[in-house]
This record gives structure tokens, sequence and C-alpha cells, in this order.
């Protein structure tokens, strides 16, 4: 009997196997980089004056606003997109927490057509103060802004306080953004 023929059955497998290896390492490569505190990414931000802006109103598109018209009381700015679902998966936390009125809730409308965002406030309610819109997202470079939903919590002097990434979930909303308001109103 031949030795080749077992040779070549085995031979048949190996790139099969090799790419079973090859996905198999890039499944662990993926497991290991996950990070369980992603939504508490660091800032430069952080202890710092919100970046100058000077944006359109949503509802009233001649009206523009800008970071000093903002200054004198706490806000917390909201980014969003109804391309977003993250947005929506948060939008009744952030709905809730602009009914206490602790603090201005702005809106940050972030690359969306100005007809979708209307709709989609129609449809989900509007808890904001006011509504920002960056169309083409240029002013987001300074504020840091890479994905919707982040929040920020900017204090009367216009230094920013806190970030959120990710979805806001009424556990963060008790347990990271209320002890920083309640801070706030210490002062």
């Amino acid at each position: 009997m031949s030795r080749a023929g077992p040779q070549r059955s085995y031979a048949r497998w190996l790139p099969l196997v090799a790419f079973a290896a090859v996905i198999a390492l890039l499944a662990a490569g993926v497991w290991l980089s996950r990070d369980p505190d992603r939504d508490v990414l660091p800032s430069p931000l952080i202890g710092q004056p919100a970046p100058a802006f000077r944006l359109p109103v949503l509802h009233e598109p001649g009206r523009l606003v800008d970071a000093e018209d903002l200054r004198g009381q706490p806000y917390l700015l909201n980014v969003w997109g109804s391309w977003c679902p993250g947005c929506r998966e948060e939008h009744a936390v952030i709905n809730a927490f602009a009914k206490t009125r602790r603090v201005r809730v702005i809106g940050y409308n972030w690359k969306d057509e100005h007809a979708d965002a209307l709709r989609w406030l129609e449809q989900f309610g509007n808890p904001y103060w006011v509504v920002l819109v960056d169309y083409d997202g240029h002013a987001a470079i300074d504020w840091g802004i890479y994905g919707a939903p982040e929040t920020f919590l900017v204090d009367a002097d216009g230094i920013v306080v806190w970030k959120h990434v990710g979805p806001m979930s009424t556990e963060t909303l008790h347990t990271e953004l209320m002890p920083r308001v309640d801070a706030l109103e210490a002062r």
C-alpha cells in the first residue's frame, strides 16, 4: 500500500485548518481588546472651557447660537441624530432628565438631514431647551465628538465637567450624571 494516499487526504484539510486558526486568532484579539469601561473614555475637554461654536437652531434656521449664549447656567449637551439607533435607545432617559429641569438640556443634532431631525423629534418627543445643528460635523471636531450619542455636562462658567460616550442609561443618569449636577448646584 502506498503512503501517498493518506498524505493527500491530510493535505486537503490543511487550508481549512489554517483558515480556522486565523479566525480563532482574530476572535481572540477582538475578545481580549474589549474594554468594559468603553463609556468612560477620558476627554481632554474635562476641566477645560467648552469649545467655541456658532451653530444654527433646528427650529429657527436663521438664528445662530454660540457658546457664550449658553454661559451663566449649567447645561447638558446631548449629541444625537435621527439615524442613530443608540440615540433612540437613550431618548427616554434624556426626556426623563429634562423633566427634572435641574439643568438645561441642549440638543446637538449631528450630521443629520433637517427634515429627518424634525420628524424624529415629533415622533419621540423634544426634551431640548434648544436644538443646535451641525450639518457637516465641523464644530464636532473641536468637541472631540466621534459618534452619537455622546453627552457633555458643562458648568455655568462654560467648563466641561463630564462626558459620556454611548447611550445614557437610567443607571448612568443616577450614578454619574446626577451626583455631578448635585455638585454644580452646591456651588
